[in-house]
């Protein structure tokens, strides 16, 4: 049995707030996807960005940067020399899942005053042992392509490594083989 449209304004009152939740659920839907995509975004580099570890400002310093971003966290940490950022990843018991991890690609971006150029961090290219200092004094250059990472090396010196070939004691942060010259 079919009702006319016209036998309950109940009915059809009913049936108009039964389309409007649909169409709520489906727009926030739409909203946490985009919100997800948005959240593994690098960010921009603010006056204010202070780094995560010591609380320098990272618009004062040159070389090159890093943020990640931690799984359940929509705070970005900053990082004011890759090397700290490569030190907090690869550290033994980090064990916080991450969203994203991003460094500057130094091919494109300013060394003294390093904005944008962002590119995932586990698949960058970096160059150690370089002549080129950072803000924390020998940095890890970080690039998005290989063959602009062996042209820095070739130029600056020091040694082209994927993520994946780099070590902890590389990126210590209390000296060690980061502070080696013959690297």
């Amino acid at each position: 049995m079919t009702l006319p449209l016209t036998s309950s304004p109940t009915t059809r009152r009913r049936l108009l707030c039964g389309c409007a939740a649909l169409a709520a659920v489906a727009l926030a839907g739409c909203g946490r996807k985009d919100e997800a995509a948005d959240a593994g975004r690098p960010h921009e580099i603010a006056a204010q960005s202070s780094c995560s570890l010591d609380g320098m400002l990272l618009a004062d310093y040159p070389g090159p940067k890093g943020q990640i971003i931690y799984k359940g966290d929509s705070q970005v940490n900053w990082f004011c020399d890759s090397v700290e950022l490569l030190n907090a990843l690869l550290k033994p018991e980090q064990v916080r899942p991450l969203l994203t991890a991003h460094v500057q690609d130094m091919a494109k971006a300013d060394w003294d005053k390093p904005v944008g150029h962002w590119v995932d961090a586990r698949q960058a290219f970096y160059v150690l042992g370089s002549k080129r200092h950072g803000s924390m004094g020998p940095t890890a250059a970080s690039f998005a392509e290989e063959g602009a990472a062996k042209a820095f090396a070739a130029q600056w010196g020091g040694r082209v490594l994927r993520y994946a070939e780099i070590k902890p004691e590389m990126v210590d942060l209390s000296g060690g083989a980061l502070h080696d010259s013959r690297m």
